[in-house]
């Protein structure tokens, strides 16, 4: 006997797409995969946005929020850092050619990421949204660890271990700290060949309202191709980081 409920077995199939889907979704598209009826597919779909499990960009396409696991108040927060940075992720990886990565980070110090964009080129970077990054040699990581408490950043750098994972990884914590500096000063964080080799990273803030930073924009970039255009990428995802801000509520003091 079938015991499944259909409108509940309707809805995990729609995760279960939307999850497998690397560029948002139109309802149309969903309902010639699924099959489902419009007003059921619309239906569902218009639950998950209400819910903060997925969002509905500009163009009334849908993407779903990959870290929505949790609290609904966490859902809610990330449902709306997503639909804020969606359209300006797209933009940013037409314009540079490269990946781009939304990530948070969590109360371990680790970086979680959101969403990407991915590079359309046949050479590319690319990252597992719900695989580990270790913060402390990539540029996502390092920037959220610069804007967070100093003593938790200080309990993060004694409780993980600093592994190279390549011959360019910085792994003295001493020096590790020094970067952080650098990037609160420079505005950006650039992490190049310390995690992957033939991969450079780039990320800058995003800022909340108030002016803290609540997420990282980041960029990766086959390293070839970064030290050739370098200046242009800093400079194209600082404005995408400062649209994005903006987005949220943050105005940079003049």
């Amino acid at each position: 006997m079938n015991t499944e409920v259909k409108s509940g077995a309707r809805m995990l199939d729609l995760l279960e797409y939307l999850a497998g889907c690397s560029e948002p979704v139109k309802l149309k598209d969903i309902v010639a995969t699924l099959g489902f009826p419009k007003s059921s597919a619309h239906a569902l779909a218009q639950t998950l946005v209400s819910r903060g499990y997925a969002i509905q960009d500009s163009t009334e396409r849908y993407v779903l929020v990959h870290a929505s696991r949790h609290r609904s108040a966490t859902r809610a927060h990330e449902a709306r850092l997503l639909s804020a940075a969606h359209p300006v992720m797209e933009q940013l990886r037409d314009v540079s050619g490269e990946t781009v990565v939304l990530a948070v980070r969590n109360t371990r110090g680790e970086s979680k990421r959101l969403a990407k964009c991915v590079s359309r080129q046949a050479i590319r970077f690319d990252v597992d949204l719900d695989g580990n990054s270790e913060s402390y040699c990539t540029a996502t990581g390092r920037l959220l660890l610069a804007h967070w408490d100093a003593a938790l950043t200080d309990a993060y750098l004694a409780r993980v271990p600093l592994i190279a994972r390549t011959p360019k990884t910085v792994i003295d914590p001493d020096a590790i700290r020094a970067l952080f500096v650098r990037i609160q000063e420079d505005g950006v964080s650039i992490c190049d060949e310390e995690h992957i080799l033939g991969s450079t990273g780039l990320a800058v803030p995003i800022r909340g309202r108030d002016g803290s930073v609540v997420a990282a924009l980041n960029l990766g970039v086959v390293t070839t191709r970064y030290q050739s255009r370098s200046g242009e990428l800093i400079a194209a995802l600082k404005d995408a980081g400062r649209q994005i801000s903006e987005r949220l509520g943050y105005r940079e003091s003049r």
